[in-house]
């Protein structure tokens, strides 16, 4: 089976392409144009890279969200628009998942942190074992505060990964002197964890709807809370 997998629920955007579990190859952008006029040109080019067309082409997967609102929006629309015109399945996976099985090589825990602003991050809690991605925590939008105390008793090492890491762990460093900070190239999302984590999804049986596929911000937009705010006045 060969599988598409978008990314751009951050500032960067990357496609990749796996065959029968295998990474063939990817495309990571983060030069500041918008996703919406990179993601399918990336694409394409990868493909041909590859030495493969959109017929060859059996699954799409994307990270569905937490993450920006328009790159999550688009990374959706772009997915949705190229398993339709394929008439393939679409996988939608959770962005925080996503990066934690970019690194299951490590021994340990994987904490995912997308900067949501306001002292918050989007988060969820992994382990790792072996090569073995398990989920502790759901996809949650909390304080760094919330955060602190969610994790401070974990014993082993905790892998930060994302583009919350850096304010996670110069937040709390201190308190929490198991956090391990990623190198720049490897702390960010990329599209090779959507693509395994839609590998896993498929390898317990979901089922690819795009028409049934929707974005998960996990909270109102900025502008859907300040409606809500002046509706309650």
């Amino acid at each position: 089976m060969n599988l598409l997998a978008f990314e751009s629920s951050a500032k960067a955007a990357s496609v990749a392409v796996f065959s029968d579990g295998e990474l063939l190859g990817e495309q990571y952008r983060n030069d500041g144009l918008t996703h919406s006029q990179t993601l399918l040109p990336m694409a394409q080019q990868l493909l041909q890279d590859c030495n493969l067309q959109v017929a060859d082409i059996d699954a799409v997967a994307v990270a569905a969200g937490p993450g920006s609102f328009t790159g999550v929006r688009i990374g959706v629309a772009a997915a949705k628009g190229f398993a339709w015109g394929a008439q393939i399945p679409c996988y939608g996976v959770s962005t925080l998942e996503s990066m934690a099985r970019q690194m299951k090589e490590f021994e340990g825990y994987i904490l995912p942190v997308m900067d949501a602003r306001r002292q918050q991050v989007y988060t969820a809690l992994f382990e790792s074992v072996g090569g073995k991605v398990c989920r502790l925590w759901e996809d949650r939008a909390i304080s760094l505060e919330d955060l602190a105390q969610g994790i401070k008793t974990l014993e082993k090492p905790i892998f930060l990964v994302g583009d919350g890491s850096i304010l996670c762990y110069n937040t709390l460093k201190e308190q929490i002197p198991g956090l391990v900070l990623q190198p720049e190239d490897k702390m960010h999302q990329r599209s090779r964890g959507v693509g395994l984590a839609a590998l896993a999804a498929i390898a317990n049986g979901a089922e690819g709807d795009a028409a049934a596929l929707t974005p998960n911000y996990l909270r109102l937009s900025q502008a859907e809370r300040e409606r809500l705010e002046r509706m309650e006045k």
